[in-house]
């Protein structure tokens, strides 16, 4: 395996996860302040709503088609022809972000109806979603901004800086739900102000290390130019590519807004933390693979593009299945000691438990979505899973349809599950019939050996967690305790079963000698 691959990858893992223990303390911090009532659920899609565009638009189709173009510049154009290419995109994408937002902070109300039909035109949840989407809508436009220079960094291998960076959005959230919101008649209000003012943060952050590459950008607005013509082109049929994940978390805002006061925000705290391990291992490995993806592209090398698919398939297996019983089986101490907390009582941890069981089940289908279509990405093919990613949102909808009435929120959370299982089943499928990818030899042995793993952690996480309404009952020193012994058992009980079930070092990383230098 190129040690420059791991390293980069350890280098996201380490910096996400810092990331993410802060969104953890915001999130404790929240649910203590506000908890699940209806000011946080008018708060969840003033902030879903930027936050799921900036994933669509920014880090989804603008980033998987930007990134292999940039690539391509590097290995083949002067320093001079990447720094133009540079400046006309900048000042594309500014501009065309600068109409968005006006045309979002102009529509509020019109969005949050469509987007939260549930929430009543005259109710305080709808007045104060408008009012919040408003703040938070001008952080599509920053952070947009700080995506695009975080796609630069990652394309220089300076993968850490846009790791860290969200490290910023939950310090100032922190800061805002403690200092800020005291301040507002509607102290929610104040949280929303913190996204804004976290967005502006977040983008001065990275100018000094795009100055450092000499790569700052220098905005030029041209339409015109080929390599921004080409990103474009790219882009349009993207974006229901990779961030279908994100399309329909939104589509189980809309279901949720039209179910009980609460239920945006048990989907919302439940969907915390199954974006954990996969925002810090599935985005990881993705980030770091699609530029190598598309360099080995450029350059025909088609042993090291599907090598490199194979051990991004075997990292989301080793982690993402331990990550799903985890979820599965602590569900409910899970969200007990880490929500459980002032206005976040033990009704909203039993509601949020069933939709976090619901999504655990998709947290490695969702891995896989992000790792299978930079696979097309990198060979700029966007039709393939543009059209996989449609199929799987259409029967998104059609399941929460059908599974809203029987189940409530948490059939919103399975179908959301089950449509990630069908959009990578079909991503995998035809980057295999294509000859994209062809898989290395063990890979029988390889799953019997995990899945029978998985099996042994799942048993031992069900006897030790005991019943739930132990984890409600006890004190925040209790749940603190037992969780932090039984996740520390988890990890020596997995990877001490890996072991004695013949998994070593090289069954997940390549080989050096079986890797084409990049």
């Amino acid at each position: 395996m190129s040690k420059a691959l791991v390293k980069s990858t350890s280098v996201i893992v380490s910096m996400t996860t810092i990331s993410r223990i802060f969104g953890f303390m915001r999130d404790m911090v929240t649910a203590t302040i506000f908890g699940a009532g209806a000011q946080f659920d008018a708060f969840s899609i003033a902030f879903r709503i930027p936050n799921f565009m900036r994933r669509l638009f920014a880090e989804g189709s603008f980033s998987q088609a930007f990134v292999p173009i940039l690539s391509e510049y590097q290995k083949k154009k002067s320093k001079e022809e990447v720094q133009h290419f540079i400046n006309a995109m900048s000042g594309t994408l500014a501009i065309s972000l600068l109409i968005v937002t006006v045309i979002g902070v102009l529509g509020a109300p019109w969005i949050v109806h469509i987007f939260a039909p549930g929430f009543e035109t005259q109710g305080e949840r709808f007045d104060l979603a408008v009012t919040m989407l408003r703040i938070t809508f001008p952080y599509l436009f920053l952070i947009s901004l700080t995506a695009f220079s975080g796609a630069i960094l990652n394309t220089y291998s300076r993968f850490w800086v846009a790791a860290f960076t969200p490290v910023f959005l939950n310090i100032v959230m922190i800061s805002s739900a403690l200092w800020l919101s005291p301040r507002f008649a509607q102290p929610i209000i104040g949280l929303a102000w913190g996204v804004f003012i976290a967005g502006i943060v977040q983008l001065i952050f990275q100018w000094p290390f795009l100055r450092h590459l000499r790569l700052l950008p220098r905005p030029r607005i041209n339409f015109q130019d080929p390599g921004v013509k080409r990103v474009l082109t790219l882009m349009v049929p993207a974006l229901f590519g990779v961030s279908v994940g994100q399309i329909n978390l939104l589509v189980d805002s809309v279901f949720a807004s039209l179910l009980a006061v609460g239920s945006v925000s048990w989907l919302y705290y439940s969907d915390r933390l199954m974006e954990f391990p996969l925002g810090v291992f599935g985005v990881a490995i993705s980030t770091v693979i699609l530029p190598y993806l598309s360099r080995h592209h450029a350059l025909e090398s088609n042993t090291s593009y599907s090598l490199t698919l194979d051990w991004a398939l075997r990292s989301v297996f080793l982690i993402g299945l331990p990550a799903c019983v985890v979820l599965a089986v602590m569900a409910g101490p899970l969200l007990s000691t880490l929500f459980q907390h002032g206005h976040f009582n033990g009704h909203d941890v039993l509601m949020a438990r069933k939709s976090l069981m619901a999504f655990a089940l998709g947290i490695t289908p969702f891995m896989l979505v992000k790792i299978l279509a930079a696979g097309f990405y990198a060979k700029q093919d966007m039709r393939t899973p543009v059209r996989i990613a449609m199929l799987a949102m259409f029967s998104n909808m059609a399941l929460n349809a059908m599974l809203i009435y029987p189940l409530a929120h948490a059939g919103i959370a399975l179908a959301t599950s089950l449509a990630a299982i069908l959009n990578s089943s079909f991503l995998f499928y035809f980057l295999r019939v294509r000859g994209f990818y062809v898989a290395r030899d063990g890979w029988k042995l390889f799953t019997l050996r995990i899945v029978m793993t998985n099996m042994v952690l799942g048993v031992w996480l069900w006897f030790g967690s005991g019943d739930v309404q132990d984890w409600i009952t006890h004190d925040v020193i209790w749940r603190l305790t037992h969780l932090a012994f039984l996740l520390v058992s988890a990890v020596v009980i997995y990877f001490a079963m890996l072991w004695l079930s013949g998994i070593r070092l090289h069954d997940i990383l390549i080989r050096e000698k079986e890797w084409i230098a990049s």
